[in-house]
């Protein structure tokens, strides 16, 4: 099979759970003997336009003008529309939240080669919700429309996406991790070095993701256990603002900002921590809450429907903006014993396998040809 992938961007160019999911099916699917190009675009205009990495072939165009996180990219047009295009059985894009997608769409109105499109999450990370919420009334859900299969993480997306209007097929195809990278057993991080109880948050730096509860929430732990510290794994447009917050609720000298870690570090800075926090107001199945499951670190997230069922089977969900419950739940989670953790591994290895999620993907992609 011959699977032009269309993603805004691609791993490790830029970072994020969604750019490495399209790097890892691009690898594997490639392992298993089909063709993967992924189509994205240049983060520095030093990058090769067209480079064989892990297996399959990467084809970075111009990002054309960034408006709301989203780059909007003539060049994807022209590569869609160009005579290579005609080489492909089925084109897979990646989030109907990105302007590539929306051309594959359209290519996919005009022409006849089959379009999958994996919903990574409803909402944007760096753009105002109600934008959005508009967003998924028009574009959004005609982009999913012209999909032959749209691909959702769980049964609650499918049915928000359902809600939306959409009638094309929908597959339930749960995320997934190596199960075998993320354990509880193995070497911890130097990065990290601390008496007390460790908080991690790990995730980028941007509006959606609320870095600034993170910080709260440990402030208001650490005036009852002095000796929490936080780590924030990741960085973003609001690093600056994140610190000064840090400085001004004065746990400057117990919050460490690491910036982004090698994924290849992840599994011994999960082995470091007590619990992780997850205070974004939107997210689809996010990795790192699996990744930690996964290394029996408890979790504690905002009260999404899509995850919640997911997060509390060994940890907490709380209201989103809820300063005082996700401190309470700290608080709780740090005192608790690990009988609860010992269920979270079992729930990822036993339903949010990679493995599971690749050959699950391409059966179905396979069922479009």
């Amino acid at each position: 099979m011959r699977i032009l992938r269309v993603a805004q961007h691609l791993y490790p160019d830029t970072k994020g759970g969604g750019q490495y999911h399209v790097h890892a099916m691009s690898r594997d699917q490639a392992a298993m003997g089909h063709d993967v190009t992924v189509l994205t675009t240049r983060v520095d205009a030093d990058q090769p336009r067209i480079e064989e990495t892990d297996g399959y072939t990467v084809v970075r165009v111009p990002k054309g003008v960034t408006v709301a996180g989203n780059q909007i990219s003539l060049s994807v047009a022209r590569y869609l529309w160009g005579a290579g295009s005609e080489e492909f059985d089925v084109i897979h894009a990646h989030s109907h939240l990105y302007f590539s997608t929306n051309l594959a769409a359209l290519k996919r109105r005009f022409e006849d080669i089959p379009l999958a499109i994996t919903n990574h999450g409803l909402y944007s990370q760096s753009a105002p919700q109600w934008v959005f919420g508009w967003y998924l009334k028009t574009l959004g859900r005609w982009t999913f429309n012209q999909a032959d299969v749209v691909f959702c993480y769980t049964d609650t997306d499918r049915e928000r996406v359902r809600d939306l209007g959409v009638t094309s097929r929908i597959e339930v195809v749960s995320n997934g991790i190596d199960t075998d990278r993320f354990t509880p057993d193995g070497p911890t991080s130097e990065l990290i070095a601390a008496d007390g109880p460790i908080v991690l948050f790990v995730g980028r730096l941007v509006e959606g993701k609320r870095p600034e509860d993170a910080i709260r929430a440990a402030s208001q732990v650490r005036g009852r256990r002095s000796d929490v510290e936080l780590y924030l794994c990741g960085d973003g447009p609001l690093r600056d603002e994140v610190v000064e917050l840090a400085g001004e609720l004065e746990i400057d000298d117990a919050t460490h900002f690491l910036g982004h870690i090698p994924y290849d570090e992840m599994p011994k800075v999960y082995r470091s921590g007590d619990v992780l926090i997850l205070p974004s107001r939107a997210e689809g199945v996010p990795r790192t809450v699996l990744e930690a499951m996964a290394s029996n670190v408890p979790v504690i997230s905002s009260r999404l429907e899509q995850t919640a069922g997911i997060v509390e089977c060994s940890g907490e969900t709380v209201e989103i903006g809820n300063v005082e419950g996700y401190a309470a739940s700290l608080e709780r989670l740090l005192a608790a014993d690990s009988t609860r953790e010992q269920s979270s591994r079992q729930t990822v290895t036993s339903e949010y396998n990679w493995e599971r999620t690749v050959r699950r993907t391409t059966d179905h992609l396979l069922e479009l040809l």
